[in-house]
């Protein structure tokens, strides 16, 4: 008698909520892409044949399709390695460039690291640096940003839309208050992309930079919008070398990667109509679920001015790494990427006012353009469940149960 055939039970693959982090490959990118690693394999530098000319032809028709989604001149897009190197490039060259006329920036705390950092590195360098604080939903004041630009501030650079919170900077008016006081404005709009309107003149941006792999674009591709008139800006480049990119940016370029990135900056401008309010609808349905399901959860930023595909909730008396421990089968995140191996609590919502408890309890779910509303409604489910468990187990929990109020509790320590 020959023994029955045993199957494992199916196992559900990992619901995928982390688009904030990096977005798969759009399959019409990678078909795109493909004939350029072995066909059209030529470098774009090289002018004396076919190759290179195919190979240009094809980064010239990517710069106009990028350029067209924030509705600039082809003229104006430098290629980079990504955003990190696009804000390296925007910042320091701004620095450099103009500091005869003065050696004051302007930033607000919750910037990304790519933009912190940098500020930090030329605050070493003796530039004055002013960083901003911003109020409980993420947003700078306005009246403090206009009162920091002195007779020496070159430059300003404030994120379109924050990683963490996705809470959307009013950018026509910072730069239309740039403007009038002879100021370059920069925007970190890494996140933005393919998610809100882009558009460099009437949001008066001068530099802009972008990362292909937030867009459904391939790793290892960005770009800087550098304006070209009224003001035409002038960066000093940071790469030495064969002088590409009109002098800014030195390397051969990434062709491939670079098709890539023009692909998936047509599909978001063809497409954004209609993928807006899909994402911001099945963000809705996730959040109200949660909300609903858990009590005392509380969503973090701007509600009503931030990204369609983001929420950012705090899930009190739970802490944020033992969620997302118990819940493997969804890719969350408890910051942002580039800083989530740090057990510290996320500095964009402490600098929102979060206390560190509730900083460490907060999860982002950023959802994407693959994205059902079977995945939303399965994390919502799961998400409820790991959380009312691990509060069963929580004293703290018991206490806030008893109506005891933990801030007046005096804790000692043995």
């Amino acid at each position: 008698m020959t023994e029955p055939v045993r199957t494992e039970p199916a196992i559900r693959e990992t619901v995928y909520m982390d688009y904030s982090a990096t977005t798969p490959c759009d399959p019409r990118v990678v078909q795109r892409m493909l004939p350029y690693f072995t066909q059209n394999f030529g470098n774009a530098a090289s002018r004396s044949h076919q190759f290179g000319w195919t190979a240009e032809a094809a980064v010239d028709q990517a710069r106009q399709e990028v350029a067209a989604l924030l509705h600039a001149h082809e003229k104006e897009i430098i290629w980079t390695s990504g955003s990190t190197e696009a804000n390296n490039l925007a910042i320091k060259g701004v620095a450099q460039m103009y500091r005869q006329k003065g050696n004051h920036m302007i930033t607000a705390v919750t910037e990304h690291k790519a933009v912190l950092d940098t500020m930090k590195h030329l605050e070493g360098e003796g530039f004055q640096i002013t960083w901003l604080p911003v109020d409980r939903k993420g947003h700078v004041d306005l009246e403090q940003l206009a009162a920091a630009i002195t007779d020496q501030t070159i430059l300003v650079s404030l994120m379109a839309a924050n990683n963490e919170t996705g809470t959307i900077h009013p950018l026509a008016t910072i730069g239309a208050l740039c403007k009038q006081k002879g100021v370059l404005f920069h925007t970190d709009a890494t996140q933005a992309t393919g998610k809100m309107e882009l558009n460099v003149d009437t949001q008066h941006l001068d530099l802009v930079s972008l990362s292909a792999h937030k867009m459904y674009g391939p790793k290892g591709v960005g770009c800087l919008y550098v304006r070209r008139k009224n003001p035409r800006v002038r960066l000093t480049a940071q790469m030495d070398g064969g002088g590409h990119e009109r002098g800014m940016r030195s390397g051969t370029l990434n062709v491939t990667g670079i098709i890539g990135m023009g692909e998936a900056a047509r599909i978001c401008r063809t497409e954004m109509a209609t993928e807006i309010p899909h994402l911001a609808a099945l963000r809705d349905r996730l959040q109200q679920r949660l909300l609903a399901g858990i009590p005392d959860a509380v969503v973090n930023g701007d509600e009503a001015a931030r990204l369609p595909h983001l929420t950012n909730i705090s899930f009190p008396y739970v802490e944020g790494e033992s969620l997302i421990m118990g819940i493997k089968e969804i890719a969350v995140s408890s910051g942002s990427a580039c800083t989530s191996a740090s057990l510290e609590p996320s500095y964009v919502l402490k600098s929102l006012g979060l206390n560190d408890e509730l900083a460490h309890s907060s999860i982002r779910f950023s959802l994407g353009r693959f994205t059902t509303t079977a995945e939303v409604d399965f994390a919502a489910d799961r998400v409820i469940a790991e959380v009312l468990r691990l509060r069963a187990m929580s004293p703290l929990w018991e206490m806030v149960q008893d109506g005891i109020d933990l801030s007046q509790v005096k804790w000692t320590v043995h």
